[in-house]
């Protein structure tokens, strides 16, 4: 049975280049339309049926929050309908429906008369708000004092204790610290046995993955899929890099800039090349535009990217994966022995892993000036699911003097998908079994 339907839904806004346009085309006074049309949704049709538990994924301003938005009532449509069956409970943006100058307490009242409970139905469920969100005596004092983790303890114990079925969530566990975040995800698991659906907005993939029954991929307001977390996590990540093909059916009557493609021939790749050999590209979504660069410039690093165990370029990689980091880097002057070299830290900034050819006896040789070589990396992803950042560079020896011709800090932001996390920075693959234990001189009891 449907809990959601999404039909034909489009929401247009005017934007205008002048405020005082707008004022004009709000008493008619300008003939000429002096705005442009923005589609945050085009034509998006979707169903989610009772007891998923249902992602929704994309870029920023795909349109995923303005879905969720119109769902729940909060925005109406410019067309198309919706239809919810059963009570629904949304954590949207931190702070949508609380006053800043009522207590915590006050505030729970407020939502549960909001959402249509009795001050007696609300009493008995205070206690149970009260433990989950666990802020203690700040529960007495004015949400406008409340840091940002308090908040969303406080506003997530509100919507999943008010027995809704169906929660919706967009972004807001990402605030909590990481104790809350496991505390409201097994509320999930509660929830999924419960029989209740769950639609999750979330940039977390590794959760998306872990959670979801089904995922629906939007980009610059249009659908471009639905399928497994797999599949369209996969799709996301050629959406990232500009290399989606949309369906056939989606492509007819959409903008140029929404039909990616599959991959570059070998032509196309070499169309846009400098002198240099690097390629003219857009950055890379996750790379840094500040990112920490120095060195002597003997040795320069043109082009640096990830790409997958399909050999598609991508910055969010599945655990257990194989994936490559690549490394273009042209020689100025002759070099002796240069050393290609990467890192991984985690976003404090500890260094987690990394290698260099050096390390791996891969390469040795010299390199004269004028020479431009592509260098490789190619490993199975064995850290856990989260944000690292990635670091490079080229260094060597001259005599006993080490050297950095170009090294660049925290150039990249990967991601790293996964559906089981172990303890600590990686995963040892550990192969378990449990059997039953045989005691020597103990006799069996009747």
């Amino acid at each position: 049975m449907k809990a959601i339907l999404v039909k034909g839904i489009s929401k247009i806004y005017k934007l205008y280049d002048r405020p005082k346009d707008r004022i004009k085309e709000a008493f008619g006074l300008d003939r000429k339309h002096a705005y442009k049309l923005h589609y945050a949704l085009n034509d998006v049709s979707l169903e989610i049926y009772r007891g998923e538990t249902v992602g929704i994924i994309g870029t920023n301003g795909s349109g995923k929050s303005t879905l969720l938005k119109i769902i729940t009532g909060v925005l109406n449509p410019t067309r198309g309908e919706v239809r919810v069956e059963g009570r629904i409970s949304a954590l949207l943006e931190l702070g949508a429906g609380f006053n800043m100058e009522y207590n915590g307490i006050e505030n729970v009242y407020l939502n549960g008369t909001m959402m249509g409970f009795s001050e007696r139905e609300i009493n008995k469920k205070l206690p149970d708000i009260l433990a989950f969100a666990d802020i203690g005596d700040y529960v007495s004092q004015p949400v406008k004092t409340y840091s940002s983790g308090m908040f969303v303890r406080l506003a997530f114990a509100v919507a999943i204790n008010i027995e809704p079925e169906i929660l919706i969530v967009d972004e807001a566990l990402s605030v909590g610290d990481v104790f809350f975040q496991a505390k409201c995800y097994h509320k999930f698991e509660e929830f999924k046995k419960m029989g209740k659906t769950i639609v999750f907005v979330s940039h977390d993939l590794s959760s998306i993955s872990k959670y979801c029954d089904r995922v629906f991929l939007l980009h610059k307001g249009t659908l471009l899929g639905e399928g497994t977390p797999k599949e369209m996590i996969d799709a996301y990540k050629r959406v990232l890099v500009g290399q989606y093909e949309l369906p056939e059916k989606l492509r007819n009557g959409l903008p140029e800039e929404l039909c990616g493609t599959e991959g570059e021939t070998a032509e196309e790749e070499g169309k846009g090349k400098g002198e240099s050999g690097g390629n003219i590209r857009e950055p890379l979504s996750g790379e840094n535009p500040d990112a920490l660069e120095y060195g002597s410039g003997q040795a320069e690093i043109l082009e640096y990217y990830l790409t997958d165990d399909r050999d598609v370029r991508t910055t969010a990689v599945i655990k257990g994966s194989l994936f490559t980091l690549h490394m273009k880097v042209k020689f100025k002057e002759d070099i002796p022995g240069p050393i290609f070299a990467f890192s991984f830290k985690n976003a404090i900034g500890t260094e987690i892993t990394g290698t260099n050819t050096m390390i791996e006896k891969a390469f040795l040789d010299s390199v004269e000036a004028g020479n431009v070589k592509d260098i490789t990396f190619t490993q199975k992803m064995s850290l856990q699911g989260g944000e690292y950042l990635l670091s490079m560079g080229v260094t060597g020896y001259r005599g006993d003097n080490f050297e950095v011709y170009h090294r660049l800090y925290d150039v990249l932001a990967v991601t790293v998908v996964s559906d089981k996390d172990t303890v600590g920075y990686y995963d040892m693959e550990s192969v378990v079994k449990v059997s039953d234990a045989v005691l020597e001189g103990v006799e069996e009891q009747p």
